[in-house]
């Protein structure tokens, strides 16, 4: 590795987070559920290059079987949501790999250590690849990188179709709000 590059995570630290965020609506949207999905497993790799910023990169892999609800609902709820989501909506089987990968970034520096990061990636969903920009607020401390941000996506742009019951008059709206704060330890 060249001097000045830190190469961070092969597997993210306890108590990284990534949640994706549905929303109900239609007609009868009070009655449905506007359900917060995490994955508990989450891996991949930062390179990041203080010096130069532009030759930082990112890849992050989430395991589609491995999403669930976090939700305070019924356990009867939570796996008819689950088995919806996995069978339906994202197919898990078919394409078990949820993936963000950048080559290169736009960055100001914000303080000591503090960075305010523009990833240009794409990200790879139910088999479609598509560019997905996000943003972060990226703190290095020692040994030790935290990313936090958020983004949204149309479920529609990956070809998928939002879930919807009672012929419609309860459905999930096509934008999701995800958010993550990972924590990743330098690698020696």
């Amino acid at each position: 590795m060249k001097e000045g590059r830190w190469a961070y995570l092969e597997e993210f630290a306890k108590g990284s987070t990534f949640t994706a965020r549905a929303f109900a609506a239609g007609l009868l949207s009070a009655l449905g559920h506007s359900p917060t999905i995490a994955a508990p497993d989450l891996e991949g790799e930062i390179l990041l290059n203080p010096e130069a910023m532009e030759q930082s990169s990112l890849r992050i892999v989430v395991r589609a079987l491995s999403l669930t609800v976090t939700d305070d609902v019924s356990e009867k709820d939570r796996e008819e949501i689950n088995h919806r989501m996995h069978q339906e909506v994202l197919e898990s089987d078919s394409f078990p790999d949820i993936v963000y990968e950048c080559s290169g970034l736009s960055a100001s520096k914000t303080g000591e250590g503090q960075y305010w990061l523009a990833w240009n990636g794409e990200l790879t969903l139910h088999g479609v690849k598509r560019a997905q920009p996000v943003s972060a607020r990226v703190s290095e401390d020692g040994n030790t990188l935290r990313a936090m941000g958020d983004f949204a996506l149309r479920q529609s742009d990956y070809k998928i179709d939002p879930v919807s019951a009672l012929g419609g008059a309860v459905k999930l709206k096509d934008e999701l709000k995800l958010s993550f704060n990972i924590s990743a330890r330098r690698q020696e």
